[in-house]
């Protein structure tokens, strides 16, 4: 049984980015033509692609799976889990929260995408509102 994949956020994906994790994004070609991540270390492996080529993924380093909304992304951290991946982790809502943060890209994401009100920084717990230090 596979251990439940790990969630990242955006601000945790720049901060893991800056110590030398890599970012696969697994939108496909036209999807990254529009508005793609401005980061040092990104491999686009399209999510069409990845049973062909999951073994691009390096072992030896973190990994952050990455797509529009994180959906995607999610279903591929489990397929390299599945593979034997133990340092890879999905960020949660994808580029499209990655641009609500200001964050750079190349680009620009198209009108309505990314607009959405909710955030990973407020959970409702027992009908109070915390905040996560992630972001």
């Amino acid at each position: 049984m596979l251990d439940e994949a790990k969630e990242v956020c955006p601000t945790s994906t720049r901060r893991l980015i800056e110590t030398g994790a890599l970012l696969v994004d697994v939108r496909e070609p036209d999807e990254i033509g529009s508005c793609s991540f401005d980061v040092p270390a990104i491999v686009n492996i399209p999510m069409s692609q990845l049973e062909e080529r999951w073994s691009e993924v390096p072992k030896n380093r973190d990994v952050v799976m990455v797509c529009l909304s994180g959906e995607r992304s999610l279903k591929a951290t489990y397929f390299l889990q599945y593979q034997g991946y133990t340092n890879v982790s999905n960020m949660g809502g994808g580029i499209a929260k990655w641009v609500r943060k200001g964050f750079p890209v190349k680009g620009q994401l198209l009108a309505g995408i990314g607009n959405s009100a909710s955030s990973c920084c407020c959970n409702t717990v027992d009908g109070a509102v915390s905040k996560i230090s992630c972001c």
